[in-house]
């Protein structure tokens, strides 16, 4: 009698820890399948004595063909709600796979938005891959470049464009494949940035669009005040006090993973992107449309 009774008990509590396990998977599913397809606003503020007159940027990074309703709707309506004075692109709108590669979400959501706006675009490195890789891609990144300058989307692959209205420079840095190896983080010496960018400036703010937030160090060292980044997704799965899990280069708990970083008098907005590739879920960690405020002031 005591055998069985040790047997059913033993049944219970596997049972139970079945169970436990079991809700546990579904309570991850839930917050997975919400977070993969939602979309928060997170607003930063920032002063600087350079700058003329306010500004209110917008800032999109990682769509990765995402849509958030039809035409990405959605979307498009949260970007008026914020009434923003211009929209950064921080890379990476697109994804790079394949023959199957394809620009409609992109496209259409930066076609509408270019209406309203001025928008300014710097490359990332899905971009980067399908303008290089021309044996894969063709000329795929020819016809989405020609597309978004008709729409009067201002591409800067290695350009900058000056603001008087502000006082503020806006520069696309494009690295190439090499700063987005896995794994291993490759050395950018001290002169990268001016060989591709020219040297910065120091009597407006230098607002630079770099993708890769892990040179942040560098993209300080250059003169930039005000660095857009995107490119780790928020680390795809967050966990509380420990921050985002993992970086597309495949680190653990990356330094930079989301939110407001300063280096060396520089300020860096990382954006935790829109959507997802590889890894194409998100948890307790969904989608953000970043709004900056830059004001006048010390």
């Amino acid at each position: 009698m005591m055998g069985r009774k040790i047997v059913g008990d033993a049944r219970e509590e596997i049972g139970m820890v079945i169970m436990l396990a079991l809700v546990v998977l579904a309570f991850f599913g839930v917050v997975v399948w919400r977070d993969s397809s939602r979309f928060v606003v997170v607003k930063y503020r920032m002063t600087s004595p350079k700058l003329l007159k306010r500004c209110r940027i917008v800032m999109l990074s990682d769509l990765h063909n995402k849509e958030y309703g039809t035409h990405n709707g959605r979307l498009v309506e949260a970007v008026h709600a914020q009434e923003p004075d211009l929209i950064i692109v921080a890379g990476d709108m697109v994804t790079s796979d394949g023959k199957r590669t394809q620009f409609k979400e992109p496209l259409e959501l930066l076609r509408q938005l270019a209406l309203r706006y001025p928008v300014y675009y710097g490359t990332g490195n899905h971009e980067y891959r399908i303008k290089t890789y021309r044996a894969v891609y063709g000329d795929k990144y020819k016809g989405y470049a020609e597309a978004l300058r008709k729409y009067g989307v201002r591409l800067l692959e290695n350009g900058r464009v000056y603001l008087p209205e502000y006082n503020m420079e806006i520069c696309g840095l494009e690295l190439g494949r090499a700063y987005y190896k896995r794994l291993r983080r490759r050395h950018m010496d001290g002169q990268c940035i001016s060989r591709l960018l020219g040297k910065s400036r120091t009597d407006c703010l230098e607002a630079l669009i770099g993708h890769n937030p892990d040179y942040f160090e560098q993209y300080a060292a250059w003169g930039a005040d005000l660095v857009f980044a995107g490119h780790v997704h928020g680390g795809v799965v967050r966990v509380p006090a420990l921050g985002g899990v993992i970086s597309p280069a495949a680190r653990l708990f990356p330094k930079y993973d989301g939110g407001s970083f300063e280096e060396y008098g520089s300020r860096m907005i990382l954006g935790r992107g829109l959507g997802m590739h590889t890894i194409p879920v998100r948890a307790f960690n969904p989608g953000e449309l970043v709004v900056v405020e830059l004001e006048p002031g010390a």
